[in-house]
């Protein structure tokens, strides 16, 4: 059990340490302590907070550092979110109060926002689709032989693919199968529209065409994209500022992290609390032990919950990155429920 003087040392040391990024010694904590002690006694209590792994020495400094357990007795018994000031508040509702033609583009634009103002790594994910219905296919010839496939689903979410028309197949051919899809498929959900394309939608379109030729796999990849989770990723070379690994494999796996959705899933996907932060070891990553992760969801009504997250070093200043994300994600949630009300209104 600590006494209020060592609560108040310990705070001091991470609060000081995350703004300066120096060793904090006695004399600084006899100057900016709210309690006035002598630096003999803030020694005495430094040390029993060594003693209990919380804080620890730099090398030869006389200063001391946060440990990471007592980064994490910080942020759990000590921590309070820091409440923006004006500037940043408007810079955030300024930043989602442009137009957006996509849901995928408040997402993307939120991730390069919360990487600019906090010059970490941010990572940002839609809200769930679970519930999200097929409004209808498009096709958009693009030139030669090539065509768009445009899927448009309940929730304002565009998806296109590229694609080559098959063989023998001619542009009269491609209007009869986006007929029969439509007319099938559309106010399905998302995965039942899937099954749909694996079972009898295959043996429907073989009785027009004779053979489906792939056109049903070119349909199969696009709904399969359009239902992955999307992560949006801003600032990602931000990470490279704060890791200690400098050996070349260290640093393609940091970058390659982002590349694979099965590694952020496992980042970022056990993460149930509204708020969560993960310190060092927490983040079952050899790469990420000198790295925190602090994620927090945003809800959009019937519309799902999406998830904000901010990955930076185990010295990042927690208060003020948790007040950050505590604003963003009310801004956000009521921009995108404006943009989910001006969908259905249209």
């Amino acid at each position: 059990m600590l006494t209020d003087r060592e609560l108040l040392i310990l705070e001091e040391i991470v609060r000081e340490y995350t703004e300066n990024g120096q060793p904090i010694g006695s004399k600084t904590l006899m100057n900016n302590l709210s309690v006035k002690v002598s630096s003999a006694t803030i020694r005495n209590d430094m040390a029993k907070l060594e003693e209990m792994g919380l804080i620890e020495k730099m090398h030869s400094s006389s200063g001391r550092v946060p440990s990471l357990t007592g980064y994490r007795y910080y942020v759990d018994h000590l921590l309070s979110p820091k409440k923006l000031n004006k500037s940043e508040a408007k810079q955030i509702q300024d930043g989602l109060g442009t137009h957006f033609q996509e849901v995928d583009d408040i997402v993307r634009t939120s991730a390069e926002m919360l990487s600019n103002l906090t010059h970490y790594t941010a990572l940002t994910l839609k809200p769930e689709q679970k519930d999200a219905t097929l409004d209808g296919f498009r096709m958009v010839p693009i030139g030669g032989n090539q065509v768009m496939l445009i899927l448009v689903s309940s929730n304002g979410d565009v998806t296109s693919q590229q694609f080559s028309i098959p063989r023998g197949m001619d542009s009269e051919t491609l209007e009869r199968v986006l007929r029969i899809m439509n007319d099938r498929l559309i106010g399905k959900t998302l995965d039942q529209v899937y099954l749909h394309l694996k079972t009898d939608i295959p043996r429907l379109v073989e009785q027009y065409l004779h053979s489906n030729d792939g056109i049903v796999d070119i349909f199969q990849n696009i709904v399969s994209q359009s239902s992955q989770d999307r992560y949006f990723i801003g600032g990602k070379l931000n990470i490279l500022n704060f890791s200690k690994n400098v050996d070349i494999s260290s640093i393609k796996g940091l970058l390659t992290l982002f590349n694979e959705n099965d590694q952020l899933d496992g980042l970022l996907g056990n993460n149930q609390n509204d708020l969560d932060v993960k310190i060092g070891d927490e983040l079952s990553n050899t790469l990420l032990k000198d790295f925190s992760l602090i994620t927090a969801t945003y809800d959009v009504g019937s519309r799902g919950k999406g998830l904000i997250a901010i990955l930076g070093p185990t010295s990042m200043q927690y208060s003020k990155t948790l007040g950050l994300l505590d604003t963003f994600r009310d801004q956000l949630s009521n921009r995108m429920l404006e943009y989910y009300k001006h969908l259905d209104d249209s």
